[in-house]
């Protein structure tokens, strides 16, 4: 009897040994698991936090960095059409069959779209000389543009011209000599750089920079409205000694709101930019200023013979050939052959 007790005793005692081990093992073991699972929660938390800011980063360096172009990559014409004239309203086959017919008969294969505002019409001329490094007007060759502020304050005492506006900026005063000065210096740089650049590609990489950058683009375009009030400007003068003077100036002369060049300039160039863009003798006067034969293919007059027309429609000499596409005579794009 006494072993038998024995042998029980140290059978409970073994017994308690081991459930006490028993539940130490688990305890550590629900605390190591508990533990390590915690640990993982606060790891997927902080994946998932360092994610989403890692996220905002990149978006926000995206943003930062991107270049905002204002004339954007070569997209296919009819998916464009496509995407722009869903509808099944008149205008819109209006639309489709004039894109259409761009793509099949006037061989327009690829559009760049242009920031639609009011310097687009001026944009995307000026995207086209650069892009294809064409040279200088034969005029600007014979005389140094950057002097043409002064030259038209002292010269031929046109004290209006300190009223000039650059986009919305209403009225600069006396410094408008040194911003139109600048203004045109750069154009001028920029244009010999460009077309001293014989890759194409390059110059493409190079108009991609340029053409992100809002405030380089407005000086440019404040010098090509004042390039064409400085020829409106000398025209008129020619017209004043009786000399003969191309068709679109003696047409632009016979409105009441550009009788001259001071009224052209209050009533439609300073508007140009701000509240409005060019109109339709502004890009005879833009071409003619230029020296570029600027054809523009209106799909609103599809089927009719103002579809196609022409800035100027008499070119004095074999002028190189920029397109331009338009839905409404507001907003152009670029066609792509």
């Amino acid at each position: 009897m006494q072993g038998n007790d024995q042998v029980h005793s140290w059978t409970l005692v073994t017994s308690q040994a081991l459930d006490t081990a028993w539940r130490v093992v688990k305890g550590s073991v629900t605390l190591a698991v508990s533990l390590l699972a915690a640990i993982l929660s606060y790891f997927r938390r902080l994946h998932m936090h360092l994610g989403h800011r890692l996220k905002w980063w990149i978006g926000y360096l995206q943003r930062r960095f991107k270049r905002n172009l204002s004339v954007e990559a070569e997209v296919d014409l009819l998916s464009y059409c496509a995407r722009e004239w869903k509808g099944e309203t008149p205008h819109a086959k209006l639309m489709r069959k004039a894109y259409e017919e761009l793509f099949w008969r006037r061989h327009i294969k690829c559009v760049r779209q242009v920031r639609r505002d009011n310097y687009d019409a001026l944009r995307s001329v000026l995207f086209q000389i650069f892009s294809r490094g064409l040279a200088f007007p034969s005029w600007m060759k014979e005389k140094d543009i950057v002097k043409l502020p002064e030259k038209l304050l002292f010269s031929q005492g046109c004290n209006w011209i300190q009223q000039y506006s650059f986009g919305p900026e209403k009225y600069t005063g006396s410094n408008v000599f040194g911003k139109l000065r600048k203004c045109v210096e750069l154009l001028k740089t920029q244009w010999t750089e460009f077309s001293g650049i014989k890759d194409y590609h390059k110059r493409g990489s190079m108009c991609n920079i340029l053409f992100s950058d809002a405030l380089l683009e407005c000086k440019l375009y404040e010098a090509l409205k004042f390039i064409m009030l400085y020829q409106v400007t000398e025209v008129y003068e020619q017209m004043k000694t009786k000399k003969v003077i191309p068709s679109l100036f003696r047409l632009l002369f016979t409105r009441e709101t550009s009788s001259d060049p001071l009224s052209f300039m209050m009533n439609h160039l300073n508007s140009v930019g701000d509240t409005c863009g060019l109109e339709q003798i502004d890009m005879f006067i833009l071409g003619y200023s230029l020296e570029v034969k600027i054809k523009v293919f209106r799909l609103f007059k599809f089927n009719s013979r103002d579809f196609e027309v022409c800035y100027p429609e008499e070119s004095l000499r074999e002028w190189p050939e920029i397109s331009l596409l338009t839905e409404n005579d507001r907003h152009y794009h670029i066609p792509v052959f």
